[in-house]
């Protein structure tokens, strides 16, 4: 199976928050799109492996997505080793994606931070003739960022407005780990009632940046090439904020 866009996230719900609009729009503008979640959550303090891994099934059946697939490198413990790299890169040639999703670089939790570091290795790894890795050569066209800090400028935002009822969808497929009056589990911060009202907030910021209800936002290292200026610019902008 080879597919157009590959989102890597640290855990299961990680994409649902952050990319699931996008891949929603990109599902519906027909490309194919996949979901490889480098664990499989099981330090989390609500739910089981089971049940983390139920939910995250029927969330892709709502994103839309072609696959959903586990690395299972240990929830707590993604670094950039070369194991780790090899297995990222035999998911890449065999997806074969144009464009990579993966979180930015700095975070408080060390598998957020490190699958950054680690995703945009693996995709130039994947790309050297000589490297001696299951599948063909290939390298995706762009590494994309999710989770941009409050104090990074992103590099383009897209507007998720159309979407957003099906991504919260895709959220609330797991039971387990958001707000749920009926759960004898532990409270955690994503848990607790207010947490996914402040998840709309954010997107509604990055919606306002762009005149749009809500927006997912992403950074990318490179200078971005515009060959159409008016296609590019197509509709008068108001700025708010």
């Amino acid at each position: 199976m080879t597919v157009d866009v590959v989102a890597f996230a640290p855990h299961p719900d990680d994409i649902e928050l952050l990319v699931g609009g996008t891949l929603l729009r990109l599902a519906a503008l027909g490309y194919r799109t996949a979901i490889v979640d480098l664990t499989a959550g099981e330090m989390g303090t609500r739910g089981t492996r089971e049940t983390r891994k139920a939910e995250a099934e029927e969330a892709a059946k709502h994103l839309g997505v072609a696959t959903r697939r586990c690395l299972d490198l240990g929830d707590g413990r993604v670094t950039p080793d070369w194991p780790s790299k090899m297995k990222v890169v035999e998911a890449i040639r065999e997806l074969r994606p144009r464009l990579v999703f993966t979180n930015y670089w700095e975070s408080n939790h060390p598998d957020h931070a490190n699958i950054g570091p680690l995703v945009e290795q693996a995709t130039y790894l994947a790309g050297l003739a000589r490297l001696d890795a299951p599948g063909e050569p290939h390298r995706p066209h762009r590494v994309l960022y999710y989770f941009v800090p409050h104090y990074v400028r992103p590099s383009f935002i897209v507007d998720i407005s159309d979407y957003y009822e099906k991504k919260l969808e895709a959220i609330h497929s797991y039971r387990s780990q958001f707000h749920n009056p009926s759960s004898t589990e532990p409270e955690t911060t994503i848990s607790h009632p207010d947490f996914l009202a402040r998840i709309e907030g954010i997107h509604r910021y990055y919606g306002a940046l762009i005149d749009a209800k809500f927006g997912e936002a992403f950074y990318v290292r490179e200078a971005l090439r515009v060959d159409d200026l008016l296609a590019f610019f197509d509709k008068p902008y108001t700025r708010f904020v």
